[in-house]
């Protein structure tokens, strides 16, 4: 059509706006089995020498490390050699080897004795006596995670990030009889635990001088619409990130263009607010090593069949997309569980090493899902630019309409908006009234993403803002 090239210059203009240097990104990496896997005989390797696998990782790129803190993992005293791990002398450990390869760390308070996730979210046996009197639950909780950080800053080990509870969809610190019941989610309950709990990390805070950033943790992008909607109507909104666990196997169908999406109206309905992917995983290959039975089997379409190649793809298209979408990290759980002669609860050996960053010998794939931390991302600001006249463009959503307001045009006989897709294609053309220096535009077909609002006088460019929608 004959605004196409005006169009695409404008755009090509307003793109090279946002291609600006930001902060770096945080690409992580969850290595709280790390230890445990070192005392079951592991070496980790690079090229073929024995290498400390936190500094593997730092020296690929990795800036941040992940570890999951349970309260009493009593559990391990009948496995193995009876040590426990992911207590606290164990994160412990862990945060000093991070520090030491110079990396930041996110602590994940489980706030449970065992894995704590969107189908289990059990309350610490310690607590079970408390757990339906709210007020004493709230206390022991607020001590608890106020004693934990005070101690790691004691041991110069405070966490940069903490999140309250792991894949919290269902609610945290259920009774034995809540969880078994199966779904539950009272919104009162949980807003007064996510609230004392947030209130210990605000006060450690204020004691320590230090600043600690809180994050809430959702499992599967297409549930953070309605869980974030709960957590704002309850009255949790003093936290600093939405973190979304986001695989392929769990949340297909959701696409890396979907999950892209979800994370630009996360940013756009939560202003001041980070959103990182705080889980993901993607297998290299279908074949196990050990007696343990693996726990991701399948693979996406476009990225198959599984191998070091299609890992590396599908990670580095994802995270390029969510960053462009305005999130702030991507972390991969747990590409250092590689097979060991330890048991799990379940088995023996890992139940991920066919979806580790290592090979059957423990050595670095060179090619494979690690170069998520080096690839040249090309990063975009949260909000594009405008070029030309300043535009703005408002989202109501109640009236599931847009306000695109600009300057006032002089002789400005023949003047339009025109709402164009992230590719530059014109997907709404909306004339404008002489004189007028607002106009509205529905949108109840338009998906999630990155638009472009353009004005023009005629054929005559005049000006070009993006919007996330």
């Amino acid at each position: 059509m004959k605004y196409s090239l005006a169009i695409l210059v404008g755009i090509t203009c307003l793109i090279s706006l946002k291609l600006t240097a930001q902060n770096t990104p945080f690409l992580g990496a969850d290595l709280s089995y790390v230890n445990e896997m070192e005392d079951c005989g592991v070496v980790y390797r690079e090229n073929g020498t024995a290498k400390d696998v936190f500094q593997i990782f730092a020296d690929n790129g990795c800036n941040l490390a992940r570890f999951r803190l349970w309260h009493t993992p009593s559990w391990y005293d009948t496995l193995n050699s009876g040590k426990r791990y992911s207590d606290y002398n164990d994160v412990k450990k862990s945060i000093q080897r991070a520090r030491a390869a110079q990396m930041k760390v996110l602590l994940d308070f489980h706030l449970s004795d065992f894995w704590a996730d969107p189908g289990r979210q059990l309350c610490p046996a310690a607590w079970w006596n408390v757990v339906d009197n709210l007020p004493v639950l709230e206390d022991s909780l607020y001590h608890y995670v106020y004693s934990t950080l005070l101690n790691l800053n004691v041991a110069g080990a405070l966490p940069e990030m903490v999140q309250i509870g792991n894949e919290t969809n269902k609610g945290i610190m259920l009774s034995p009889a809540a969880d078994a019941a199966g779904w539950s989610l009272d919104w009162y309950r949980n807003s007064r635990l996510f609230r004392m709990a947030i209130r210990a990390v605000r006060d450690v805070e204020t004691v320590t001088g230090k600043s600690v950033k809180i994050a809430l943790h959702i499992a599967g992008p297409a549930d953070a619409d309605w869980l974030m909607q709960g957590f704002q109507n309850s009255g949790v909104t003093d936290f600093d990130i939405i973190g979304l666990s986001y695989y392929w196997a769990w949340h297909q169908p959701t696409s890396i263009e979907d999950a892209g999406n979800i994370v630009a109206q996360l940013k756009a309905q939560y202003p001041g607010k980070e959103v990182m992917i705080f889980e993901t995983g993607y297998i290299w290959t279908n074949q196990s090593n050990d007696n343990a039975a693996n726990i991701i089997s399948s693979v996406h379409p476009d990225y198959a069949p599984a191998s070091p190649e299609n890992q590396r793809r599908w990670l580095t298209d994802m995270t390029m997309e969510v960053l462009n979408n305005g999130a702030s990290g991507v972390i991969y759980w747990e590409p250092a569980w590689v097979s060991s002669p330890c048991f799990t609860s379940w088995g023996q050996g890992s139940h991920q090493e066919h979806a580790t960053f290592f090979d059957f010998q423990n050595n670095l794939i060179g090619n494979g899902g690690v170069k998520m931390y080096d690839y040249q991302y090309t990063l975009a600001e949260s909000t594009p630019a405008s070029v030309g006249v300043d535009l703005q463009v408002v989202a109501d959503y109640t009236a599931s309409r847009l306000q695109v307001k600009f300057p006032l045009l002089e002789n400005g006989a023949d003047v339009s908006v025109h709402i164009l897709s992230a590719s530059g294609k014109t997907i709404r053309t909306i004339p404008v009234q002489p004189g007028a220096r607002e106009t509205t535009i529905p949108f109840s077909d338009m998906n999630k993403g990155v638009y472009y609002a353009a004005l023009y006088n005629g054929s005559q460019f005049i000006g070009v803002r993006g919007f996330l929608f």
